[in-house]
């Protein structure tokens, strides 16, 4: 079969591989799609992409073969899965946080300590207890975005909003727009989105954000302060990942607000802990979804979480390189590109 390899950093090739064959308790499916975490795995920023390793952790198929023990599926069921491959049977996973799972693993990501070969290829095995079926009515590719709701979900689910509360989302990427239409469907009264790319802020807008704030010009915080009477936003979702957004989600919230941080692309930020300390933040971290993934499938199913607006394009597998360099470049308008093999 055909698959995408990451053959050393910042270099992928299409490539002849065997077809995995599903062991007793997996299934066999296709389609994917590329995560921003896989377009800064291209370069090793993240240290959770190791060459050689076919990336892609959201996909959504035709179920081609089953295992053995495998009795829930059939040929022919369309399903998608989650990213997250947990143990079911240690502290964490009893307690239903898969996603803290002491034996966590990812498909599509390999690490010193696994490698789990992804869904940039024509096949994918995964376990069969970490599949889902989908409607009918829901494209493929808007099913290979299932992976990025659950995460807004997660995030979302953990952040204490209340009815009419004021939320900001720091970052009007993929996640960031999915996680303002979660924010919405939570309660929040009035959702901000800031963010330096005016194109992205007028998506924001169309999806739901009463407020959009370009934080290019370093004004973000006296325009939120100005707007929410000196206080500051009764809760922030941090949807990049750096030392600036990050600052400026702790400067935004209000004194005894949360904070949530969702990004992930670097390893390390700096934060101003006597804000923190002084001012009694709530400091929250997000890791992937744990459990979310019926309930996004029903919420984006009727509608209620919007994806087609964020997928840029839907191309063959073939041309998977060309566009993760075109996304890596960060050309303009690029948000969510979905390979199909």
């Amino acid at each position: 079969m055909k698959a995408l390899v990451l053959s050393e950093y910042k270099h992928l090739e299409l490539v002849d591989v065997s077809r995995p064959r599903p062991a007793a308790d997996e299934l066999l499916i296709q389609a994917c799609g590329i995560c921003g975490s896989d377009v800064h795995g291209f370069d090793g920023s993240t240290g959770r992409r190791l060459p050689p390793i076919v990336m892609g952790h959201e996909a959504a198929g035709i179920v081609e073969e089953v295992g053995t023990a495998v009795a829930e599926f059939r040929p022919g069921d369309r399903v998608t899965f989650d990213s997250t491959v947990s143990c079911g049977t240690c502290f964490f996973c009893l307690r239903g946080q898969v996603n803290l799972c002491d034996h966590r693993e990812v498909i599509g990501v390999s690490t010193p300590a696994f490698r789990r070969m992804g869904a940039f290829a024509e096949y994918v095995t995964v376990p069969a207890r970490i599949a889902y079926r989908l409607p009918d009515n829901m494209p493929f590719a808007h099913a290979a975005m299932i992976e990025a709701v659950s995460v807004a979900v997660h995030a979302v689910s953990l952040t204490p909003i209340a009815l009419d509360d004021t939320v900001i989302v720091v970052g009007a990427g993929m996640i960031g727009l999915l996680t303002l239409q979660a924010a919405r469907l939570a309660g929040a009264g009035r959702v901000f989105v800031l963010d330096v790319d005016d194109t992205r802020l007028e998506l924001a807008h169309s999806l739901g954000a009463t407020h959009i704030v370009n934080s290019r010009d370093g004004a973000a915080v006296s325009e939120i302060l100005r707007q929410t009477n000196d206080r500051g936003a009764d809760a922030v979702l941090e949807c990049v990942g750096t030392t600036v957004t990050v600052k400026l989600a702790i400067d935004t919230v209000r004194k005894g607000g949360a904070v949530t941080l969702v990004g992930n692309v670097t390893p390390t930020v700096e934060i101003g802990l006597q804000s923190v300390v002084s001012r009694q933040i709530r400091l929250q971290g997000s890791c992937a979804s744990s459990g979310e993934y019926p309930v996004c499938i029903s919420l984006m199913s009727r509608g209620a979480i919007r994806v087609e607006p964020l997928i840029s394009a839907v191309a063959p597998l073939e041309e998977g390189a060309a566009w993760f360099q075109r996304l890596y470049d960060r050309q303009p308008g690029l948000l969510k590109v979905v390979l199909q093999p």
